[in-house]
């Protein structure tokens, strides 16, 4: 008896030891875990970029996916099998089937795989391993210079759907003339960024947003500064947020239909915001390219990019620009 209990214990020790290293994602899903920049390229049309974070608390996998647009959205699950990351994404609904990643690593800082729609095959997914951008404050920047003259768009150039740019120079001032029709919100039109690209810099921009208006600011085309207003329901959507990542503060107003100023300090991922003299956000990290970005190559300088394909007759002036002082 006790002999049968002994061997028993210990064909059960090694079952669980085996299950374990089966079960366990844990080692096999480490080297995916972290920040991932992706190129995501459809069947046809343009490649757009997209972000995942990964993390792993006492063994779960859990973690986040930032769309194309809007804000980013917790993935329902991820799990290892046969050496691929399962990531879940979005559950079936009557509307769509369920959408997920499927990943496989192809190097040290790497990924690729498939965006699959319920059991069919969508977008080739290519993902590589986010940069840290730690770098230290400036000691010194260049003074101020404009990179709006107020005249015309030199420096600039329409994106998106330029058959319907609405941007133009009118009385020192950067508008997108995209008025709502019959009281609804204006076709969508245009947006524009500079042909100008810039690393870290000091920006410092006024803008006039009417009520119900929406537009935004990119830093390097990639993190949207919310302009204007989403309606209400998510902070972190409204006048000032880094877009779906800090909310304005809770006592900020909209401040629609008059002119107020943004000057944004931005090193590496690091930003600050004051807008009318008053601090939004205080040297916060910015995880990776917030919805709406133009690329996913965090690494690389990018333009300044305005949103001009929402609605509301947005208004720009006195737009400068400083950089580190080599």
């Amino acid at each position: 008896m006790r002999r049968t209990s002994f061997l028993t214990l210990l064909f059960v020790l090694f079952a669980s030891a085996t299950f374990a290293q089966s079960g366990n994602s844990a080692g096999d899903a480490s080297q995916f875990l972290g920040r991932w920049d992706f190129t995501v390229t459809p069947p046809s049309g343009s490649p757009y970029p997209q972000w995942m974070e990964l993390t792993q608390t006492d063994g779960v996998l859990a973690g986040r996916v930032q769309p194309r647009g809007g804000g980013w959205v917790k993935i329902q699950g991820a799990r290892m099998e046969a050496g691929k990351l399962l990531v879940s994404i979005y559950a079936a609904t009557d509307r769509r089937p369920a959408i997920g990643w499927e990943l496989t690593k192809t190097a040290a800082d790497r990924m690729e795989g498939v965006e699959k729609r319920g059991d069919s095959e969508g977008p080739k997914l290519v993902g590589v391993r986010a940069p840290k951008l730690d770098r230290p404050m400036p000691k010194a920047w260049t003074a101020p210079r404009p990179i709006f003259n107020g005249k015309d768009l030199t420096g600039w150039e329409p994106i998106g759907n330029v058959s319907n740019n609405k941007w133009i120079a009118r009385d020192g001032e950067l508008v997108n003339n995209n008025p709502p029709v019959e009281g609804r919100r204006g076709p969508g039109a245009a947006n524009l960024k500079t042909t100008e690209k810039f690393q870290d810099f000091k920006l410092h921009i006024e803008v006039n947003c009417p009520e119900h208006g929406n537009s935004g600011i990119y830093l390097r085309g990639r993190y949207e500064i919310q302009i204007g207003t989403e309606g209400g329901r998510l902070p972190d959507h409204e006048m000032g947020a880094v877009y779906s990542h800090y909310p304005p503060p809770a006592d900020a107003e909209l401040g629609l239909g008059k002119w107020t100023t943004f000057d944004i300090t931005f090193v590496g991922r690091r930003v600050t915001v004051i807008r009318d003299g008053k601090v939004y956000h205080d040297n916060v990290e910015i995880p990776g390219p917030t919805g709406g970005a133009l690329d996913s190559n965090e690494a690389e300088p990018g333009p300044f990019f305005l949103q001009g394909d929402h609605h509301g007759v947005i208004r720009y002036r006195n737009i400068t620009v400083s950089v580190p002082k080599q």
